[in-house]
């Protein structure tokens, strides 16, 4: 048995798999996030053991023998956060997250500290990367940068206390600029730009190594095996990358949660061009990623729930029945800001086209259309030249949307492929690490891509592309002010 543990944005997910890869057993807490400020978005590491714990709780409750039988364990989680302990390993602020937009300033001055940051670290620095938060909390709050022992990302604070040991993976770590993506080791001179020592940084890993094993008191109040190996794991788009079997040069992914992703894997670096593509290691040795990402994909769905007062299902359904949305209503996601196209951390989201006649479930179908277009905005950054024509996999929480799912494929214009646990991938991705991590084995045969659920195909008069043009022009204008 292997257990897959993800730390997302708003839950920790845990999965149970056995030695054939079928899921025994599932279970979920949620996370919640604090937005003290506009751009700030914060949570407390805490919060995200405490509900790992949870989580293992409910798994114990109907599945002690089968834990008691767990050989590995495989760690993914919401990238990018910035957790800062001190030389005793404890929290000094609240972890500052993906999405936080407060660290704009910062990464001006991080290029200007170090010019050859695009090179290094193989990104822009943006206010989500981990870099730039560390240079705000120096000029912000200077007594407790001054006490930072020890940086980690979210997924390995949980490793922190599950093993006493500080580490990460190369996927994971990609998207700190701390990273050297090309050679795969840390950047002394990225370190340097951040007034930070290579000490400060955990030691790397592949995504299936073996980073050691449960600390006896974690092993015992789960039921797991003290001996139970616990794998580097990766990032969270990585691991449903690994969880969906995606592997070889050439093979694509979009990720529907709380932020949407558009990724693709290479078999060799490379450092693909524009502001708002992301080149990332791969959860596996000498395979990299480009991905496009956007900030507020389910999120937006999300936000229209909680200021509207209806559920997310019940908005799917009406999303539904709402038909076909007017020639002039729109919707902009970009209520965190946007990386992919336009690449700006202060864009506004936006309803146009309102009217006395718009329903609640136009806006939910305006939503969705809406994430559906910025998808197929990263979809076009990654492909400048023409995307191919075979299907691209489709995972998450939005993925269960028959609806939405048709309209991302009509917006992409290309099949996208369900495949069986693409709800959990990310879980399920660092379950097959934990696999190799504690057991080895053929890599071909674990990451096999899962059986296949369906193949939703874009429809042949979407009327998709003609509101994709509208929409990047209406979306164009209301940049400007930007």
């Amino acid at each position: 048995m292997y257990l897959g543990i993800d730390l997302g944005t708003s839950s920790v997910k845990i999965l149970l798999v056995d030695d054939g890869q079928r899921i025994r057993a599932q279970a979920e807490a949620e996370l919640t996030v604090s937005r003290p400020r506009p751009l700030w978005s914060e949570q407390d590491p805490k919060a995200w053991w405490q509900a790992t714990n949870v989580a293992m709780a409910r798994i114990r409750t109907d599945h002690a023998a089968e834990l008691a039988t767990v050989r590995g364990i495989g760690l993914s989680g919401q990238m990018h956060g910035a957790t800062l302990l001190d030389s005793a390993g404890r929290v000094l602020r609240p972890a500052i997250l993906w999405n936080d937009g407060r660290s704009t300033a910062e990464c001006a001055d991080l290029e200007r500290r170090e010019p050859a940051t695009r090179t290094i670290a193989a990104n822009p620095a943006m206010p989500g990367f981990t870099a730039p938060k560390l240079l705000w909390v120096a000029r912000h709050e200077p007594e407790i940068f001054a006490a930072v022992a020890h940086v980690l990302l979210p997924k390995d604070y949980l490793r922190l206390r599950m093993t006493g040991l500080y580490a990460s993976d190369m996927s994971d770590s990609a998207g700190t600029l701390w990273l050297d993506v090309a050679r795969r080791r840390w950047s002394d001179r990225m370190l340097a730009a951040t007034g930070l020592k290579p000490s400060a940084m955990p030691e790397l890993f592949e995504g299936s190594a073996a980073t050691g094993t449960l600390l006896p008191d974690v092993a015992d109040a789960w039921g797991v095996p003290r001996s139970a190996v616990v794998a580097a794991g990766a990032g969270d788009n990585a691991a449903a990358a690994i969880g969906m079997g995606l592997a070889a040069a050439g093979q694509g992914l979009i990720s529907i949660g709380t932020s949407g992703v558009t990724l693709e894997v290479d078999s060799t670096f490379t450092l693909r061009a524009g502001r708002s593509i992301h080149n990332f290691c791969h959860a596996l040795p000498e395979r990299w990623l480009g991905m496009a990402v956007m900030l507020s994909a389910a999120g937006s769905l999300t936000w229209l729930s909680r200021i509207t007062g209806a559920t997310v299902a019940a908005l799917l359904t009406e999303a539904e029945s709402a038909g076909p949305l007017p020639d002039g209503l729109f919707f902009l996601p970009y209520l965190a800001g946007e990386r992919v196209p336009p690449g700006e951390p202060s864009a506004a989201g936006a309803f146009l086209g309102l009217s006395e006649a718009t329903s609640r479930g136009d806006l939910a179908r305006a939503v969705l259309e809406g994430v559906a277009f910025g998808l197929a905005d990263g979809h076009a950054a990654l492909h400048p030249h023409g995307a191919p024509e075979a299907p691209i996999a489709i995972v998450g929480g939005g993925a269960r949307s028959n609806l939405w799912s048709q309209m991302i494929a009509d917006a992409l214009n290309r099949p996208l492929t369900v495949f069986a646990e693409s709800h959990a991938s990310a879980a399920f991705g660092a379950a097959r690490l934990a696999r190799l991590a504690a057991d080895g084995g053929d890599e071909a045969e674990i990451y096999a891509p899962p059986g296949t659920v369906g193949i939703v195909e874009p429809s042949p008069n979407s009327p998709a592309a003609e509101r994709l043009a509208r929409w990047r022009s209406v979306a164009k204008n209301a940049l400007v002010d930007f």
